[in-house]
């Protein structure tokens, strides 16, 4: 009895004294094991999936991914040339209210991925005469309704839909650079080196209706936006336009708005504003219109250190 009590208590205090070391050492290795899984997870958290364009699904870090709030929509060839059916699309900039800022040109080139080298939309600083004060005059491709330069393309990569918009196609440019030099505005660009691409325009399938992914030898300029209109968003340049100078619509609707959300009849906008067509004596027929610079709403150039750094 003794002995049998004597060996129950041994291998107790055994089994006392396993309990106690298990305890201290799921003490200590359940936190490691927790931030190891928090590392994981934190790492898997900082890696997006990705589909190639060779239809491939890949894991890359998510630094490397641009933040594109606005949907992406890719559509054939075909229906990139057709355009949207029923629309007209405008452009109108109330010389009014731009103060020069440049969010217009940041905003197109960081969602076209342009280099620094190009603008899209470009913003000169303008004066009338000696004794006028100066104003500031955005430009982008005026998609013109009588177009030179689809005219001189011999290959048709650069086109008129039937939505008002001209776009180029760089699988068919062969960069002749006749487009180039029939445009009376400048408003055409030229890769003359391979561009550098980033992780997330590579990862974007082609569109004419983008642009890019973009080749060496091929012709671009502004497009309007075209993806994104079919998306029902606004365009780069009149979403990012702090001073709500840049209005977008369909003609064939008589309304224009802008980043405010202000939506006015054209007609009536262009008729109580004095507005005209940049050029318009050369029959190119623009579809981009401009508001007189009077009645300015910004402070005078002179003290607007804003706008003097876009001069």
């Amino acid at each position: 009895m003794e002995s049998n009590r004597r060996t129950f208590l041994k291998i107790a205090s055994i089994a006392g004294a396993a309990a106690g070391l298990k305890g201290v050492t799921s003490a200590f290795s359940s936190p490691t094991s927790d931030t190891a899984e928090k590392q994981k997870k934190a790492a898997a958290a900082e890696q997006i999936r990705v589909l190639t364009q060779d239809g491939k699904l890949v894991c890359v870090p998510t630094s490397e991914v641009t933040d594109v709030s606005e949907p992406r929509i890719t559509v054939s060839n075909l229906e990139a040339r057709a355009g949207i059916a029923g629309k007209k699309f405008v452009m109108v900039f109330d010389l009014s209210k731009c103060d020069g800022c440049g969010k217009c040109t940041q905003a197109c080139q960081k969602m076209h991925f342009t280099p620094p080298d190009r603008e899209w939309i470009k913003v000169f600083k303008m004066q009338d005469s000696e004794t006028t004060a100066p104003y500031w005059f955005p430009k982008p491709c005026f998609h013109c309704d009588n177009p030179p330069c689809t005219k001189v393309c011999p290959v048709n990569a650069t086109f008129k839909r039937q939505d008002g918009i001209v776009l180029i196609d760089n699988t068919r440019c062969i960069g002749c650079r006749f487009c180039i030099a029939a445009c009376p505005y400048s408003s055409r660009f030229f890769n003359w080196t391979r561009p550098v691409e980033s992780d997330a325009e590579k990862n974007i399938p082609y569109s004419p209706e983008r642009g890019f992914p973009r080749r060496v030898g091929t012709t671009e300029k502004c497009d309007f936006c075209a993806d994104m209109i079919r998306a029902g968003s606004m365009p780069h340049c009149v979403s990012a336009c702090p001073m709500d100078a840049i209005y977008f619509g369909d003609e064939n609707e008589n309304a224009v708005t802008n980043h405010a959300g202000e939506t006015v009849s054209m007609s009536a906008l262009l008729e109580d504003n004095a507005g005209y067509k940049y050029m318009e004596e050369l029959g190119t027929k623009p579809r981009v219109y401009y508001l007189p610079p009077k009645n300015r709403k910004f402070p005078k150039p002179e003290t607007n250190k804003k706008a003097e750094g876009m001069t």
